[in-house]
Order: structure tokens, then C-alpha cells, then sequence
């Protein structure tokens, strides 16, 4: 059979609608005056340092895997605008908190930056694995270290205690392994594993080891949201002081027995329970039994949680 094709088709093969023409020749002027652009932004690597330490340590910066793995971490940080800018805003608020307890108990102040790499500032973030605070405390180590951990009552969410629980991880992990980017690893990927791979291996460095993708990425996220975050300006991030979140004066309130009803404290306290919850996030119920009697000490911020 054969088919017959009416000449008004090769007709329309050559009709080129006209709103096409201008783009295709936008787009032909486009590539030509700007080849290594898109639209208006030009994406450029970001440039690696030749030394580098991590808490006082020394990173290899002379092997190309490192610089490789530093490089990928360091682009996630800077590319990643929305999520990178929230943590320097968060700063003032969480560091303020966190560096004079790490300062107390001896450890090196890069160790900061292994907070915002577990839970980004997030003080409610629970993980897959249900570890819960700004560290990341699984709830069988925070027993093990002395935090409450029941229905009405979780301490991995108190800031101040969990970080004295990181600090005393990181102790114990150091006066086995004698480098904080190693206990940085066993800090992620649990020191048995650890202790197997540098085995197994024959390696002492955590730069000269393999692990899964998890610990092998998580020292290099480390150290890019350090040179980051210690100088945000180098890196493109133009935040003026007034936008970053304000640090929230607080005062202390000491609870020894039953509360009936937190809403109905917050009140008396002249704030919300809303407020009550978002300073004391460790407070998990809308009331709290305390059969035993214990003190807890709440925080309560002293102009209401307003900013003016």
C-alpha cells in the first residue's frame, strides 16, 4: 500500500514558529559572551588552603584525596546558601553556651563545629537511629552518662548537660587515641568500629583510613563548616551583625516537686508555654510527675522572649 504524503507537509517542515527564532538566537548570543555562566551567576570551585589544622592538628593538605574530600565538603557548605546562613546566624546564640563548657573541660574549641554537623543547631533533632539534642546522644549512652531519659523528662535536649556529656566523650576517646580527628570518627561511627578498621587497615591517621561514606565524609564537613563559619565573608556570605539571632537573657527557676500543669507554670511565670517549652526543650510532657522529689533548674527568659 503505498501512502501519500500531501505537499503541504514539507511545507510546514520548514515553517519555524517565530517565537522560536529569538530564543535560539538568545541562546546562540548567550553562549557566546558568556560561556562559563548560567543566567547571570557565575559558579566558580572555591579556593583550598595549602595548611589547614583541625584542634591544633595538622591535615595533610599535600595528599589529592584530602584536598578531594575537604573540596567536596567545602562546596556542600558554601553552594548550600539557606541551610549555611541559618548556622551563622545560629552562633552567637548556641556557641555562647557551648564554648565555655568545652573550654572548662580542656577541649579544643574546633570541637564546636562537630555539633552542627550531627544536628545543625537543631536542639529537638532526633535521628533515624532515635538519637535526640544538639550532640546527637543516643538514649543508652545519655543513661550511661548520668542524663534522665523517660517520658516526662529527656536531658539530651538540655544544652548545657549534654554538651558535658560530649566533652566527657571526647575525654575518654582522646586519652585512648591521642588525635581529635580520630575521636571525631569514633564519635560518628562508634569507637569498636574504629578500633576494627585501624586493625584491620594497619593505619593510625584517620586520613589514611577507609570507612563508610558517613565517616569518611564526616571530619571533612567538620573542618569545611569551620573555615566557613570563621570567616563567612571570605566565602561569599555578607551577613551584617544585626541579623544574627540575638543571644536571649535568662534567668533560673528551681522546680523540686509535681507539676500539675506546665501551660498553667508558664503563665504564672508570665510567659507562654510555647516560650516555657522552646528554652526548656528537655521538658517532653505537659506536666511533670517527679515522684522522687528532684530539683530541676528552668530556664526563663527575663523580658518575656521579646526582642524589643
Amino acid at each position: 500500500m503505498k501512502i501519500k504524503i500531501s505537499p503541504r507537509f514539507f511545507r510546514l517542515l520548514f515553517i519555524v514558529p517565530a517565537f522560536v527564532v529569538p530564543s535560539l538566537t538568545a541562546c546562540s548570543n548567550s553562549s557566546r559572551n558568556q560561556p562559563d555562566s548560567i543566567g547571570t551567576h557565575l559558579f566558580t570551585p572555591v579556593e583550598l588552603p595549602s595548611k589547614l589544622e583541625f584542634a591544633g592538628e595538622s591535615v595533610p593538605m599535600e595528599y589529592y584525596d584530602v584536598r578531594e574530600s575537604l573540596d567536596r565538603e567545602l562546596l556542600s557548605a558554601v553552594y548550600f546558601h539557606s541551610q549555611t546562613i541559618r548556622y551563622i546566624k545560629n552562633m552567637p546564640r548556641y556557641f555562647s553556651i557551648i564554648e565555655p563548657i568545652l573550654k572548662s573541660n580542656g577541649i579544643p574549641e574546633d570541637l564546636k563545629y562537630l555539633c552542627v554537623a550531627e544536628s545543625g543547631f537543631d536542639v529537638r533533632a532526633v535521628s533515624p537511629a532515635r538519637a535526640a539534642g544538639l550532640w546527637q546522644l543516643l538514649e543508652s549512652t545519655a543513661r550511661e552518662n548520668g542524663l534522665e531519659v523517660n517520658k516526662e523528662v529527656d536531658e539530651r535536649f538540655n544544652i548545657e548537660k549534654s554538651t558535658l556529656v560530649a566533652c566527657r566523650m571526647f575525654k575518654s576517646a582522646f586519652q585512648k587515641y591521642k588525635s581529635w580527628s580520630l575521636v571525631a570518627a569514633s564519635y560518628n561511627g562508634g569507637r569498636a568500629g574504629l578500633d576494627h578498621q585501624m586493625a584491620m587497615q594497619k593505619a593510625g591517621s584517620y586520613y589514611d583510613l577507609m570507612f563508610v561514606e558517613e565517616t569518611s565524609r564526616y571530619v571533612f564537613r567538620i573542618l569545611a563548616l569551620k573555615m566557613v563559619m570563621e570567616n563567612p565573608e571570605k566565602y561569599g556570605f555578607g551577613i551584617k551583625k544585626k541579623e544574627l539571632y540575638p543571644i536571649i537573657e535568662t534567668t533560673t527557676v528551681e522546680v523540686k516537686g509535681p507539676v500539675k500543669d506546665w501551660a498553667a507554670f508558664a503563665i504564672g511565670k508570665g510567659i507562654s508555654y510555647k516560650t516555657l517549652k522552646m528554652f526548656n526543650p528537655w521538658l517532653r510532657e505537659t506536666f511533670m510527675k517527679n515522684p522522687t522529689g528532684k530539683t530541676y533548674t528552668l530556664k526563663i527568659p527575663e523580658k518575656g522572649f521579646r526582642t524589643q
